[in-house]
């Protein structure tokens, strides 16, 4: 694997100043070359001035957040990020690479999840370049690398976790979406680490039901809910019921043989799990009558 290598350089500015300097000087040659009529002379500041030219070649302006990438003759010799005017041998080929954060939005790729269920789902990756020989050298396009490699991540991601779930201690796509994006940026990471890519965020930015089970999901989907609701106001019920008997036992309010405390318990209940306000009635008379 090509690590990057940071790659010193000479000031632009002393750069031009020598080169024009060194042209001017070969210029005022050219007057005792032709005083002499020396061919030789003549033929060597002209092949001075062609090569003091292409030493401009060598001339590159390295913005913020942006680098250089150095090869010479097929191989690699390093990275320039400094921002500012660099002169570099003349002969060497410079490829730009930014260093800017980037933002990526997937496709809405449909998948199942974890239970077999058809669905949408797309991420928003925010990613950055931080090995600039890794990333040109290691893959093709890193650009294309990235897109790739972070639907794949999303595709694995989605079939390990259920769309839903009631309990709170199962991770699900749609109810623990910050541990989900946790574990879809490491993915991520993991894939784009060869291409010297840190990523920054990855995080679903949408999550529906497939259009073909999405009615039918719905309806499962509520009624579920619904049970679980239920199951709640049940255990909160029975709750109150038990501290109820057990306040009216221990303050000596009132003895309650066994069936009418199980006569309270069933009045507790319904009240408490009923969907609609309870109608007082009023007894006038005993359970024995």
């Amino acid at each position: 694997m090509i690590k990057e290598v940071e790659r010193t350089t000479v000031p632009g500015l002393l750069a031009l100043v020598v080169i024009l300097a060194l042209l001017i000087a070969t210029g005022l040659a050219y007057i005792p070359a032709v005083e002499q009529e020396s061919p030789w002379l003549f033929g060597s500041l002209v092949f001075a001035q062609l090569v003091l030219c292409f030493c401009f070649n060598g001339l590159m302006i390295v913005n913020p957040n942006d680098a250089k990438v150095l090869v010479l003759f097929g191989k690699y010799t390093g990275s320039v990020k400094r921002q500012g005017w660099h002169w570099v041998n003349p002969f060497l080929t410079k490829a730009r690479i930014s260093l800017r954060v980037r933002n990526f939005e997937t496709g809405k790729l449909k998948v199942n999840d974890r239970d077999g269920n058809p669905i949408e789902i797309a991420a928003v990756v925010v990613w950055k370049v931080t090995e600039t020989a890794e990333a040109s050298f290691e893959v093709d396009d890193y650009v294309n690398f990235v897109h790739v490699q972070s639907e794949s991540a999303l595709r694995n991601l989605a079939v390990h976790y259920t769309y839903d779930s009631h309990d709170e201690e199962i991770i699900s796509l749609r109810g623990s979406t910050d541990k989900v994006a946790d574990q879809l940026r490491v993915e991520i990471q993991a894939r784009l680490d060869r291409a010297g890519i840190d990523v920054i965020e990855a995080r679903i930015s949408h999550l529906a039901y497939a259009p073909e089970i999405a009615e039918a999901m719905l309806r499962r989907q509520q009624a579920g809910a619904i049970i679980a609701a239920r199951q709640k106001i049940v255990e909160g019920a029975v709750g109150m019921v038990e501290m109820a008997l057990d306040e009216l036992s221990k303050n000596d309010i009132v003895e309650l043989d066994e069936e009418r405390k199980a006569s309270m318990v069933s009045n507790l209940l319904v009240v408490l799990c009923s969907e609609h306000a309870a109608q007082p009635v009023l007894n006038t008379g005993t359970l024995y009558q």
